[in-house]
């Protein structure tokens, strides 16, 4: 059953606007209400190949310049790695319909090849002048994959409504690895929520956003943005031509991306929380190997 989310905006909208921004905004970062300071590090080389045989010991990881003693390590790949759970957000507003049928058939091979039976789980939302639920949290494949192609094109975009909504509704009582991935031309005409408030929501349930930019001739749009959405969270950003080929090329590097990561946690050795920003670093010892990593997090809320 296809469930209407926007009513939801009217109680969080204006929980969402008092937020602040700081000078930091620009930093994707973490806001950690728990001790364990949780970092999905992926490692290449000078080829760009991912780094699969660290341990431990290869990693040393520094807060405001302060070494860290790492609590906890995972290589997330096989059936050692987290659950992951994933919302998929498609653009279904008039502007991508000529692109619709090839994300639709993407996004289901995606979901196939990344999500593991009965360990992870996804939902897929469809946008445009409205933000559709058309499938809540299943491990079922077939389900995904007929949600996925029951959706039709029409309406304006409403991103950066989804987007808050994916957080709010869906993953922020989830545990594990949370994942969105974004297929849209990125110009967003309709939504009441601003993207800062969008992305600070990500940013504060530790949501990882890969976006996906598609266009269609004679249609304005806003890869910027979702290349901010990606950044600002952890995640990448892949332009697209919309050719099925293409779109397959894509979600096969957001899959090798997941299925690639390393998960450090350590226990902040500053303990004061005060809700100031944490700068984070992680150094590979192994010489010529490439991190990638969210550059910080916000140590709780000051305490009056």
């Amino acid at each position: 059953m296809r469930v209407m989310l926007w009513m939801l905006l009217a109680t969080v909208t204006a929980t969402a606007a008092a937020a602040q921004r700081s000078p930091q905004d620009d930093v994707p970062v973490i806001r950690a209400d728990v001790e364990v300071v949780n970092i999905l590090a992926t490692v290449r080389d000078r080829k760009g190949r991912y780094v699969a045989d660290l341990s431990r010991q290869d990693f040393d990881v520094y807060e405001d310049g302060v070494k860290q003693n790492i609590e906890y390590f995972n290589y997330e790949s096989g059936e050692q790695a987290q659950p992951l759970t994933i919302v998929m957000l498609i653009d279904t507003s008039g502007s991508v319909k000529d692109k619709l049928r090839f994300e639709q058939q993407a996004a289901s091979e995606f979901l196939q090849a990344t999500l593991r039976e009965n360990v992870d789980l996804a939902a897929v939302i469809q946008f445009d002048s409205e933000v559709n639920l058309v499938q809540d949290f299943t491990y079922d494949f077939k389900t995904l994959e007929n949600a996925i192609l029951d959706i039709r094109a029409g309406g304006a975009t409403m991103l950066y409504d989804a987007v808050f909504l994916a957080v709010e509704d869906l993953l922020s009582g989830e545990v594990g690895r949370k994942v969105i991935v974004i297929l849209s031309d990125g110009a967003d005409t309709q939504s009441v929520i601003t993207s800062d408030q969008a992305i600070r929501v990500a940013q504060n349930e530790d949501v990882l956003i890969y976006g996906i930019g598609v266009r269609s001739p004679g249609f304005d749009s806003n890869f910027d943005k979702i290349r901010e959405f990606a950044n600002s969270t952890g995640g990448l950003f892949f332009k697209s031509k919309a050719s099925l080929q293409r779109l397959r090329e894509v979600f096969a590097q957001i899959n090798q991306e997941i299925k690639n990561q390393y998960s450090l946690g350590y226990i902040p050795s500053n303990p004061t929380r005060d809700g100031s920003f944490r700068r984070i670093s992680v150094k590979v010892k192994r010489s010529g190997l490439k991190v990638t990593h969210r550059k910080g997090y916000y140590a709780g809320e000051p305490t009056s």
